[in-house]
């Protein structure tokens, strides 16, 4: 039990005698008692008060506890209450299945065993009482994430500035005259502002990465055609790029910010390790129930099976044959994340030589205007 709080317990009778007796029957010192004689006055105790479990009378005037249970699981507020029915009708398997079916967790038949009662409701007690733990850690764990994302955020953005001019410096080293006869120095300021520009691209990659959950942006309506052909357009021009756009592409409401991030991760990867002199990259979609189903598939190097399965796990990079330096294991672990997040996968296909394909699923939004 959590301690300084008490179990509250409602009881619901139309009868002021049999309130009286279930609380001498279930009394103890952790516990508090609210009564009801009616489904109306029920309805107004659970919505004052934080109540850990019900029992509720089904037989009563004007609403009866099916009419209550089926009230209190509409409401939001009310819907995990444990509701216990106490009734002295028959014990027929329709009559019982009905119960459930409004909400109902077990069944006390009339005249009540007190031991079975006792036992009963004590085990309710419990379980509440673990719930109420999990809640308090599951706010906990959220709490701590939030700090550790903003902790995460604030040290990668102050890094920044000291690693530009690093990088800075170096750059105007590697242009000094006097410097450029001295090959093993050149040598090592190249080496110097590789592994530096490297870091970069690594703070900037967990920058996203502690980002995404720092900035919830609104949906908005987002031509899907279009904003690949902008990525496509902004991402190929230092390259001999060949984008295609197979299938039709669909309009959908959904958080633009977080779909561009996965598609332009896909393209710019398609772009910046391929091995090929013209890079072919294919967009297309399919339609399933709830998602549609995006890829992008290439001409380039292609995935061992192995890397197939590690590629998408935080700081995890796959064997890179193309000579490009910079991954950081963050970029696909960021896209899994914002995918699963909303009921999502991302996955992969790849033949080593003959290029990749990368599926992910994005759920469809209830205001679709198809093109």
């Amino acid at each position: 039990m959590i301690l300084d709080q008490l179990f509250t317990i409602l009881l619901v009778d139309d009868r002021q005698e049999n309130l009286i007796s279930l609380e001498e029957m279930l009394a103890s010192e952790n516990r508090r008692f609210l009564k009801a004689t009616s489904g109306n006055d029920a309805l107004k105790q659970v919505l004052k008060y934080d109540v850990g479990l019900i029992l509720l009378d089904v037989q009563m005037p004007e609403m009866d506890g099916f009419e209550v249970a089926r009230l209190l699981k509409l409401n939001p507020k009310t819907k995990d209450i444990s509701i216990i029915f106490v009734t002295a009708i028959s014990k027929e398997e329709q009559y019982v299945m009905k119960g459930f079916s409004e909400g109902a967790v077990d069944y006390l038949h009339k005249p009540l065993d007190i031991n079975l009662t006792r036992a009963k409701v004590k085990v309710f007690e419990q379980l509440y009482w673990y719930q109420q733990k999990l809640k308090k850690t599951a706010d906990d764990l959220q709490k701590v994430n939030k700090q550790l994302e903003r902790f995460t955020y604030v040290v990668s953005h102050d890094l920044k500035t000291p690693l530009a001019s690093l990088i800075m410096l170096l750059d105007m080293c590697a242009k000094n005259e006097s410097l450029q006869d001295n090959s093993e120095v050149v040598m090592q300021l190249d080496i110097a502002a590789q592994v530096s520009l490297q870091l970069s691209d690594m703070i900037n990659s967990i920058l996203e990465y502690s980002r995404h959950n720092l900035n919830q942006q609104k949906e908005e309506e987002v031509n899907t055609e279009e904003l690949v052909q902008q990525i496509g357009f902004t991402l190929g021009q230092q390259r001999n790029l060949n984008l295609t756009i197979k299938d039709e592409m669909p309009t959908l409401k959904t958080n633009k910010a977080k779909l561009q991030q996965v598609f332009q991760n896909l393209i710019g990867n398609a772009i910046k390790y391929n091995d090929k002199d013209a890079i072919v990259i294919e967009v297309g979609v399919k339609e399933e129930t709830d998602f549609y189903v995006f890829y992008v598939a290439d001409n380039g190097p292609g995935l061992r099976s192995e890397d197939t399965r590690r590629i998408f796990k935080l700081f995890e990079v796959g064997n890179n044959r193309t000579g490009v330096d910079g991954s950081t294991g963050v970029g696909l672990n960021l896209l899994k994340m914002l995918i699963e997040e909303q009921g999502g996968k991302i996955w992969v296909e790849s033949q080593e030589s003959k290029g990749s394909i990368f599926f992910f699923e994005w759920r469809k939004s209830e205001l679709i205007a198809e093109r």
